[in-house]
């Protein structure tokens, strides 16, 4: 059976809640409190089977060029079926649209990730204009993104990388 990759709506936020639920338990993926995905649905999308949510992944814009990659996951009995790759490819294709030109994304899934390009960073690769704008923002993200200290005790294991689009 074939998963149908779509943009979310807000009706698909209690299925995105549950599978990040299970997923943040096993701190595989960082919780987020449900006011957060409804703030951020049109970001997501997600995989569906026979009108069911099986998966999800977002695209977070931090800057002119540069997307996170956000909350990949697949519900446990659908990994293995290459649905989370059709997510990446959905928001790979949807930064390019963007005009994004890197993607940033923070993960234990290494080899996932990997598979589609991404490469383990160290630094901040950004202008230290661009990093002083950065460091203006709320967003948690961002800080990780930047390698700030006060983001780590929340990531300690988790390697941070980038893919260059073409």
């Amino acid at each position: 059976m074939t998963a149908l990759i779509r943009p979310a709506r807000t009706s698909d936020i209690k299925a995105i809640r549950k599978i990040i639920d299970t997923y943040a338990l096993q701190r595989r993926v960082l919780a987020k409190e449900t006011v957060t995905l409804y703030e951020d649905t049109q970001e997501f999308f997600v995989a569906e089977i026979d009108n069911s949510i099986v998966g999800c992944g977002a695209l977070h814009v931090l800057w002119e060029d540069l997307g996170e990659v956000r909350t990949v996951a697949v519900v446990e009995e659908h990994r293995g079926k290459k649905i989370g790759h059709h997510i990446m490819t959905a928001i790979i294709n949807r930064a390019q649209d963007l005009g994004l030109k890197r993607l940033f994304c923070l993960t234990f899934e290494t080899g996932f990730f990997g598979s589609h390009g991404f490469k383990e960073i160290h630094g901040t690769p950004v202008d230290p204009d661009v990093y002083q704008q950065l460091l203006r923002s709320y967003d948690e993200g961002i800080a990780e993104f930047l390698d700030l200290e006060s983001v780590k005790p929340n990531t300690l294991g988790n390697t941070r990388m980038l893919l260059h689009l073409e």
